[in-house]
């Protein structure tokens, strides 16, 4: 399973109305037949963990046959799919920073769910040659990172009592942050792959976006340019816009995106494990030439380093491949998104 070229397909079994209806309606197999005849090798599918589990722990029958159909229409697409726990009970990376919310890692009750429910997925996919799994998207706290590395062991022992040759994705902390792939403990199982997620720089990438704070709602960004002037409108957005303030870089380009998975891919190579990036994209407000110029910069950086990725996303999320702003430039993304 090579995993080379990808794409989420977001908001359907996540970050969604969670109702049969949604799950019915937003995605159907000729999205994964569109997929698949673009060129893409596997799609990347986010799934919530109100999808395969109730609250009270009880298998979710009706919601988890939607996970079992996608993959059947992978399979009949020649597509590989790599099943990503989007949310945990106890872990919600929107809830980042909440003791309250996110207390999977403190809470042994929890984390034996988390580990009981990867077992339990484990044997239910484990024989699907073309399933990948991806333990949990985007852990944030700073302080919980050793006690992620304890919860990815227990994890993955569980895991390798019903498969040992299904690939285990998993990355570090802040959000799947490159600089932090080397807080990772080295694997100590074989078929495992480090991902992070890369949206630097994020004023362009997520330029307009209401969730990020201070973020200018009016404001086009432009790619590339020189750092002078990253280095002021990323000053809008504070400690988000902090790779970009303390780059040495003198202009806005490939060698700042370098710099930004230089980390991960020392930490992939020291650990001896291949290297995925599972989310990448510009935001549907950005101005569309800048933003393939983006694309063709981190593709090409990509290449360079032998990086497998899978673009975010396919429909609607505010990045939607699909959507309107990319009729311009899709033909050409496509293109290059594919290209292995």
């Amino acid at each position: 399973m090579e995993l080379r070229r990808g794409i989420n397909f977001g908001g359907y079994l996540s970050q969604c109305e969670h109702s049969l209806e949604h799950y019915r309606t937003f995605i159907t197999e000729k999205d994964v037949k569109k997929a698949a005849d673009w060129g893409f090798d596997h799609i990347r599918l986010p799934v919530d963990c109100e999808v395969f589990e109730r609250e009270d722990g009880s298998v979710h029958e009706e919601a988890s046959a939607f996970v079992d159909r996608f993959v059947d229409w992978c399979q009949a697409a020649g597509l590989d799919v790599v099943l990503d726990l989007h949310k945990a009970y106890g872990y919600d990376f929107n809830d980042a920073g909440s003791v309250d919310k996110n207390n999977l890692f403190t809470d042994e009750g929890l984390r034996q769910r988390f580990v009981n429910l990867w077992g339990r997925l484990a044997e239910h996919y484990g024989r699907r040659t073309h399933v990948a799994f991806e333990l949990l998207n985007e852990v944030v706290e700073e302080e919980n990172a050793g006690l992620w590395n304890e919860l990815i062991t227990v994890t993955m022992k569980e895991i390798r009592k019903h498969t040992h040759d299904t690939p285990v994705i998993y990355g570090g902390i802040q959000w799947n942050s490159a600089r932090t792939l080397k807080l990772l403990d080295p694997p100590r199982d074989e078929n495992v792959i480090y991902t992070f997620h890369m949206y630097e720089p994020l004023i362009f990438t997520h330029q307009k976006a209401y969730w990020v704070p201070n973020m200018p709602a009016d404001k086009d960004i432009f790619y590339p340019a020189d750092m002078d002037y990253y280095r002021e409108v990323s000053a809008l957005i504070g400690g988000k816009g902090k790779d970009v303030m303390v780059s040495p870089c003198r202009e806005m380009g490939p060698a700042f995106l370098r710099e930004m998975v230089q980390e991960a891919v020392d930490a992939a190579r020291a650990a001896g494990v291949r290297l995925y990036c599972g989310e990448f994209g510009v935001i549907d407000r950005a101005p569309v030439e800048d933003t393939l110029r983006w694309f063709q910069d981190i593709m090409a950086v990509y290449a360079e380093y032998d990086i497998h990725c899978a673009l975010w996303t396919y429909k609607e999320m505010d990045f939607g491949l699909t959507e309107t702003h990319y009729d311009a430039i899709r033909d050409s993304l496509v293109k290059m998104l594919t290209e292995k």
